[in-house]
Parts: structure tokens; sequence; C-alpha cells
């Protein structure tokens, strides 16, 4: 979770993207959360591996330790100060390279319910799509065993794309190869990529399998985000889980579910959703919002908002629809 989010400028100025939160939650711990519950086995270790310590400080480092500690496990903190790609930035946490490992990008979310095979000494995380060419995708043999990692193919290789996330059964082969990749200079597009440890593997018989998500939900810029939103509101709402906040403060308000109300909100003449987040300490008055995202403390009053995103101690007048607003913000 290295990168900074430019895709998600201006909300990932001032917060990394891993850490904006969807329906309430930051992506990165959902994300570790959903993980935990797919392997259904303890957890010792989650290292996560962070850019710049200007920008990823002592508060993210924190919120980090207190994710791994809640899931009963110790949080290790490694930093990637160049983007030197995939292979790169998992090098950087080789300390904690051993043993069975989960490998995954932290700004996306996923649904699944699947076993590991223990045939296998790897698993690709793939996910169904209409258009591969326009992604990474795996190739299969009559065994169902991953061969070959093709990327945006022109012909067609499989359906299969590779969401990011990745099982080992031995994380220490994968270090050995990409340990191979940085002394022989391996680089694609300037960058060193987890593929080319991958392929090594499969060239020394690893079997590869696939696991298939569900659902996979990008988070990589505002428009995606607050669809994202949207659907993981549906999936908690299915779940069972409340989603408001008991401290929420409704005065002649209506929320069209599915939303999360975080605590201490207040809504007055509002109507919220369907498909809205608000986040903890904001007030929205005399406006209607659905398909929405909003961060914490803000306050939005005369609007009417429709696939709006509005970061963190926003203040918000207006009469605009489809807008997209970063952090501390003011528009009266």
């Amino acid at each position: 979770m290295a990168g900074r989010g430019s895709r998600l400028r201006p909300h990932s100025l001032t917060v990394p993207k891993p850490l904006i939160p969807v329906a309430g939650k930051p992506i990165v711990h959902r994300l570790v959360e959903d993980i935990a519950k797919i392997l259904k086995q303890p957890i010792e270790e989650i290292a996560f591996v962070l850019g710049d310590p200007a920008f990823f400080g002592e508060d993210v480092v924190k919120s980090l330790e207190e994710l791994a500690t809640g899931l009963g496990a110790r949080a290790s903190i490694y930093r990637q100060d160049l983007p030197l790609g995939t292979g790169h930035a998992i090098m950087c946490a080789k300390e904690s390279l051993s043993g069975p490992a989960v490998i995954a990008y932290a700004d996306t979310l996923i649904r699944a319910d699947f076993e590991l095979d223990p045939a296998a000494d790897a698993v690709i995380w793939v996910k169904q799509v209409d258009e591969p060419e326009a992604y990474g995708v795996v190739k299969l043999n009559p065994n169902n065993e991953i061969v070959e990692l093709v990327e945006k193919p022109k012909d067609f290789v499989s359906d299969l794309a590779v969401i990011g996330i990745y099982y080992f059964k031995e994380v220490g082969e994968l270090k050995k190869e990409l340990q191979g990749v940085l002394d022989n200079n391996i680089q694609n597009g300037g960058e060193y990529q987890i593929n080319d440890g991958i392929k090594a593997m499969m060239a020394n018989g690893k079997v590869f399998k696939t696991g298939s998500v569900d659902e996979w939900m990008d988070c990589g810029n505002k428009n995606v985000t607050v669809e994202t939103n949207a659907r993981m509101l549906g999936f908690l709402q299915s779940d069972g889980e409340n989603l408001v906040a008991p401290s929420a403060q409704l005065e002649n308000a209506t929320i069209i579910p599915p939303c999360f109300i975080g605590e201490n909100v207040v809504l007055t003449n509002a109507t919220v959703g369907p498909n809205v987040s608000l986040g903890k300490g904001s007030h929205v008055k005399d406006s209607t919002i659905k398909n929405s995202l909003i961060q914490t403390h803000a306050h939005i009053k005369n609007a009417n908002l429709d696939n709006a995103m509005i970061g963190n101690h926003v203040s918000f007048d207006g009469k605009f629809t489809s807008i997209s607003i970063g952090d501390y913000s003011v528009l009266e």
C-alpha cells in the first residue's frame, strides 16, 4: 500500500487511499478482515508495505497496528521508498517472507467464500470478467492448473482476471525467485514485477491453482469508489449488519437503505439514501443525498447530491449535484 493513489485525488492528498473509508470502514481494514474470513485459520503476522513516512505517518501506523491486533496478529511495518513495482514492494518485506502467506494489493475489495486447495503450492485469486483483453488473465491446463500469466491478451486466453491477491504455501519460494529478479535486473515497464517471480516458480514445477471470488470491487477513482461503496452497503445489509449508529440524531429526516450512518451524525430536514455513507460527526441539513460517499465531520446544507464523494471536515452549501471535494474544503 505504498502508492499515493493519484487517480483518487483530491481525496488521497491527505489520506492514503487504503485508509479511505468505504461503507464506514477503511478499504484496507475491510480487505484484510475479508481475507481472514476466507483463510479460516489463525494469522500470526500482518506485514504492511508503506511509502514515504511524511505521508504514511504515525497515525497510519497506529491504525494498521490496531487492525492486526484485532485479528490476533502482530503488525510489521516496512517502507518502499521508490515506486519500483510489485515485486520490489514485496521484497521490501523480505524479513517476513517465510511460511504460508497471502499477498494482496490494498486498493481492492472482495466478497468470496472458498477453500484453499491443499494440493496447490500457490493460489492466484481470479474473477470472471466480460472483457478479458483489458486485464491480466491466467491460462489453465486440462487439470485446471495455472500455466501462464498473460497481460491484456489480444487473442482469447481465458476470462479469468487476476485481481491482485495471492496465496503461497511457502512464500519463501517466491522470495527466492524475486531475489533473482532483482539481482538480474529483470524489469517490465521499468519496474520489478511479482509475475516474474511467479513465472520462475512455475518453471520450477510449482503447482498454481485458482481461487474464484464472487465480487471484485475497485477503489481506483472517484466514480468506481462511489459505486463500490453502494455495492458494499448492499452486501452488508444482506448480511444483517446494523449500519445506523445509535448516536445518530434524526430531525424530520428520512433514511432510505442501504446507508451507513456514523456516530453522532445529525440529519435535519434531510433525505439520505439509498447507497450513502456518512462518516462520524457529519451534519446534513435541508438536503437530499443519494449514491454518495461522505467522510467524517462534513457539514452539508441546501444540497441535492448524487454520485458525490466528499472528504473530511468539508463545509458545503450549494446546488451542485455530482461532485468530488477533498478534505477541509469550504464551498459556501
